[in-house]
């Protein structure tokens, strides 16, 4: 490794899944407008597993929410490429927190999606059981989220997600709240996961960490107003092992590299933390 980013050849026009041009989000507040995103142009390819990283306060949430349709951009242009089957959803979103419906068991939290859209029944068995047996929920489908794991919870999220078979995954810091080894094995679930769909993933994160060991592409942020700091491919190949990616000496050099570009920003934001407070 050089130490230098790896600047992103622009995609193919017929290979762009999300393309965004100038694309900027202000607030109106009490203290007058507040820029959370501020002029980012961005191609993500279909298929890709895009990460993004960033200091907190950035406009990484932001972002998901307006590609998920929660929140309009205040300017500059957002186009996503519809699904070739129209019958797909549009996205699924894999929130931080645990956003299961307490009053439903596991199987019809994974199959809300499905139940929804009104599938034929043998679909939703088929799709579900599939799902739940991928992230090891197969004897836990009669249980309350109550009766579950913070882990347990977010791996019922995640096979909701992609039972649900969206054509875009967002994902906004899922493990974050988990322990180490359960973070690890999760990772490890989603990596196998979409080795099958290959589906276009936007992942944030705050860990460098996990954006090398999930990612196809990185996107580093600057701190407030969010802008594209760094856009870095990430060269290791797939299938990965997160445990056996970590142990290679060229993945401590990348993710140096990644965190040099962050480390900046991460103070620049605790400066304006700190500005703020006074």
């Amino acid at each position: 490794m050089n130490g230098q980013a790896l600047k992103s050849a622009p995609a193919k026009a017929d290979d762009v899944k999300i393309r965004l041009r100038g694309l900027s989000k202000t607030f109106e507040t009490r203290k007058g407008p507040f820029v959370a995103i501020d002029n980012l142009t961005l191609d993500i390819p279909a298929g890709c597993f895009f990460m993004i990283v960033g200091p907190s306060g950035c406009g990484k949430t932001t972002l998901l929410r307006i590609l998920a349709g929660l929140d309009k951009h205040t300017s500059g242009t957002l186009e996503i490429a519809k699904p070739a089957d129209s019958s797909r959803p549009g996205n699924s979103m894999v929130f931080q927190g645990d956003s299961l419906f307490p009053w439903m068991t596991v199987w019809e939290n994974a199959s809300y999606g499905l139940r929804m859209r009104n599938r034929p029944q043998k679909e939703i068995k088929d799709v579900v059981g599939h799902y739940l047996m991928r992230t090891g929920l197969s004897k836990f489908t009669d249980l309350y989220p109550h009766q579950l794991s913070g882990g347990m919870r977010q791996r019922v999220s995640i096979a909701r997600a992609f039972a649900n078979d969206p054509d875009i995954l967002l994902m906004d810091e899922p493990f974050s709240a988990l322990d180490e080894q359960n973070k690890v094995l999760l990772q490890e679930e989603l990596l196998r996961i979409w080795e099958e769909t290959r589906k276009t993933v936007m992942f944030i994160t705050h860990s460098v960490d996990e954006a090398v060991t999930l990612g196809d592409r990185i996107m580093v942020m600057t701190a407030h107003p969010g802008r594209a700091k760094a856009m870095v491919d990430v060269p290791f190949p797939r299938p990965r092992s997160v445990l056996e990616l970590r142990a290679q000496p060229e993945y401590g050099e990348f993710v140096y590299n990644i965190w040099g570009y962050l480390r900046e920003e991460v103070h620049r934001a605790r400066s304006q933390d700190e500005g703020s407070s006074t």
